[in-house]
């Protein structure tokens, strides 16, 4: 868990940096307040506890992925943390083997955070908090589609963002970052068929390019094609980009005032 660090002034950075850097690990403390001290007493009388240390003023928690129910029940009936603000997992199975899971838990009345940790393998399940956090319905769901983690006893498993037949799971550091081959001819092959892949050719995933005469003109405001019209019929000739010529100075002239402060 990392310090949010302000990004206010982006375009005075290095345009290149190290992308081997590693961030230093932030510091754990012991656990010495009073309240988290007494809800980290509560847990260790029900379960075991493999690690607690106090990390950016919250309590951090590593557990057995078997006893995830009976902790944060305890947390939630005894010691106020009525509200399951985020959970998802962390691929580490390159590393590691395993995905951690993570809970983050908040006491309302004292403003206090806590966060539930555990380990599973690639091939292991968890047991669903549905009855105990309503908000899990759809982050299990999440973490299932994007991880490929099966969770038990959760009461509509099943894919939340991709479709159904998707293969893969796009959150895996496996997952390449512009999809696999079959993420290139997935809306082709649906929609027409595979007996018109040479005819239409794969899927473009650079988020970054805009085609301006792609198949609907959606690019082009004003030019958009009727759905299921052919394009060709379309009395609209090509033009090229252009760009403005006028140097930077023009553009300081005209009726304009620079404002002190903001009003």
């Amino acid at each position: 868990m990392r310090k949010y660090t302000p990004k206010d002034n982006v375009q005075a950075k290095a345009k290149y940096t190290d992308r081997f850097w590693v961030a230093p690990q932030v510091p754990r403390e012991p656990v010495e307040e009073e309240h988290f001290a007494a809800s980290l007493d509560a847990v260790k009388k029900e379960v075991t506890v493999h690690d607690a240390y106090m990390e950016r003023g919250q309590l951090v928690i590593h557990i057995s992925p078997e006893d995830n129910i009976a902790t944060l029940r305890i947390l939630k009936d005894s010691c106020g943390y009525a509200m399951c603000s985020e959970l998802s997992a962390v691929d580490y199975l390159a590393r590691d083997g395993e995905f951690e899971i993570f809970y983050q838990l908040l006491n309302l009345n004292e403003a206090k955070r806590i966060r539930v940790v555990t380990r599973i393998k690639e091939d292991q399940a968890i047991e669903s908090i549905v009855p105990l956090y309503d908000m899990a319905k759809f982050a299990e769901r999440e973490m299932y589609d994007m991880f490929g983690i099966r969770v038990n006893n959760h009461p509509y498993l099943k894919r939340i963002i991709m479709p159904d037949d998707w293969e893969g799971h796009p959150l895996r550091k496996t997952y390449p970052l512009q999809g696999d081959e079959f993420a290139a001819w997935y809306e082709v092959d649906k929609i027409f068929g595979k007996e018109y892949r040479d005819v239409i050719g794969p899927e473009l995933r650079d988020p970054a390019r805009i085609d301006r005469y792609d198949t609907q003109r959606f690019a082009r405001i004003g030019h958009e094609v009727p759905f299921g019209a052919d394009p060709s019929l379309v009395d609209e000739t090509e033009t090229p980009i252009e760009y403005s010529s006028a140097p930077l100075s023009d553009y300081n002239k005209g009726p304009h005032k620079v404002l002190d402060k903001r009003k």
